[in-house]
């Protein structure tokens, strides 16, 4: 198993606990963006730059994915190609998509944007807090305890 991040709108709290359970489950962590990034120096952390625009890195995961594969996102379209592909993908804020989930997430998208399209000013996501980040850390724990990582 392999845990791929879109790392280019991953805050750097879910980061950094990706590092630390990246080290403690001695699991692949591979960080996908189109900028360089620091990461720690780790035989189980790496970063992959990949060319910038519209869904480069997001295409670069879904054609590295494995089945049974980890992917940490936002971005529900590539959530739902995960899904499809027989990998397995959370939010940055720790809800886990799944296939009856993805379907409800991708619809509510795709109605904020004609919302936003006909010129309703829709909200942004709040900004990540403290039980954002411990939502994410506890659903991250009990995906690595089934799979056998913990």
């Amino acid at each position: 198993m392999h845990i791929w991040v879109d790392a280019d709108a991953c805050p750097v709290a879910v980061k950094e606990i990706l590092y630390r359970a990246a080290e403690r489950a001695q699991i692949a962590l591979t960080l996908v963006a189109n900028k360089a990034l620091h990461v720690p120096r780790s035989r189980f952390i790496r970063a992959l730059q990949v060319a910038r625009g519209f869904d480069i890195a997001d295409v670069e995961i879904a054609g590295r994915l494995a089945p049974g594969d980890l992917v940490i996102t936002a971005d529900v379209p590539l959530a739902a190609e995960v899904i499809a592909r027989g990998g397995h993908a959370i939010n940055p804020r720790g809800e886990r998509y799944t296939p009856d989930n993805v379907r409800e997430h991708l619809a509510m998208r795709d109605l904020l944007a004609k919302l936003r399209e006909t010129g309703v000013q829709t909200a942004g996501p709040a900004p990540l807090d403290q039980t954002d980040r411990k939502r994410f850390a506890d659903q991250l724990d009990r995906f690595l305890t089934r799979q056998g990582k913990a």
